[in-house]
């Protein structure tokens, strides 16, 4: 009887260890807000330049996510993962804008100077930077990116080497999340990539060299 009516105790040492276990597990759920950018992309109304255009997306590229450390308490931190969506627009970009277009099966060079294609286009991720709400009821974010390109031959050969910049914000301030917000002004930003690229890529002073060395003109302009 006297077992069944004892209270068991914990002894100081215990339940420092059992404070120290629950502080850890709610520092665990207290991780940085991960955005996966999701979103459609349409094809570009345009003639397509009569080329065959290679593409070869880097890993940094592909795999491309830029991360926000808070920096205040109150504050949270940032995981934007833009690579699928990256890959995602602009393989529906590069096949409105090309007759025709192809994955590299590698990096551009002596190895792979068997693949038949006209140039190589490598795009990269050159640099990313967005603001926040100044309210956090506010959910209008910005992300701004600058994207550097090159064109080389299917041999690693350099064509041309270039930058451009791309602009997104959250057209409203009323989504459900900030998440939403975030992913949004992403795919504002990436949709203003493809409309610059589009409307720039014959205009770059080394693509002109290029494609007047080579006859070739945009449909809607020559024959």
């Amino acid at each position: 009887m006297e077992a069944l009516l004892s209270r068991s105790t914990i002894s100081v040492p215990d339940l420092r260890l059992l404070l120290l276990a629950v502080l850890g597990l709610l520092l665990a759920g207290c991780g940085p807000t991960k955005v996966v950018v999701e979103g459609n992309f349409p094809s570009p109304l345009i003639e397509p330049l009569p080329m065959k255009l290679g593409i070869w997306y880097p890993e940094t590229f592909s795999g491309h996510e830029f991360f926000d450390e808070a920096k205040t308490r109150s504050d949270s931190s940032w995981i934007v993962q833009t690579g699928a969506a990256q890959v995602a627009m602009w393989d529906t970009l590069l096949e409105g804008m090309f007759v025709e277009t192809i994955h590299m099966k590698g990096e551009p060079g002596p190895e792979q100077m068997n693949q038949l294609v006209d140039a190589v286009l490598i795009p990269e991720v050159d640099e990313l930077q967005y603001a926040i709400p100044a309210h956090t009821n506010v959910k209008v974010y910005e992300i701004w990116m600058r994207y550097r390109f090159k064109l080389v031959t299917s041999g690693g050969e350099p064509i041309g080497d270039w930058t451009m910049t791309a602009y997104g914000k959250t057209p409203t301030a009323f989504l459900q999340s900030d998440q939403a917000a975030v992913n949004l002004a992403a795919v504002m930003a990436l949709r203003d990539a493809g409309a610059n690229f589009a409307t720039n890529f014959t205009r770059v002073p080394q693509v002109q060299v290029f494609l007047d060395e080579r006859g070739i003109v945009p449909l809607e302009s020559g024959l």
